[in-house]
């Protein structure tokens, strides 16, 4: 069960350290700080949260949100010439 924890914790944090990645690529053109500045608050909140009380639908939920974002973000990335987000594959 503490692994599975564990998992959770992971997968989360990919999911919100991901979206701040990305929008700090995008936000050297479009600067939007405040936007930033929330995910990271999330990404606090989060760290405090008791993964005890989530479940694996509430964590494929946060990853099929993050997944629909990042398409969103597909657009801009190709429109915008902005190169990739990270220098090599993380995964």
């Amino acid at each position: 069960m503490v692994d599975t924890k564990r998992t959770y914790r992971l997968r989360v944090d990919s999911c919100i350290g991901t979206i701040i990645d990305v929008h700090r690529v995008i936000n050297e053109d479009y600067e939007n700080e405040e936007f930033i500045s929330r995910f990271e608050d999330f990404r606090d909140t989060i760290g405090n949260l008791d993964m005890n009380s989530v479940c694996e639908r509430d964590v494929a939920m946060l990853e099929q949100a993050t997944n629909a974002l990042l398409g969103e973000f597909k657009v801009i990335f190709r429109e915008g010439n902005l190169g990739p987000v990270y220098a090599q594959q993380k995964n």
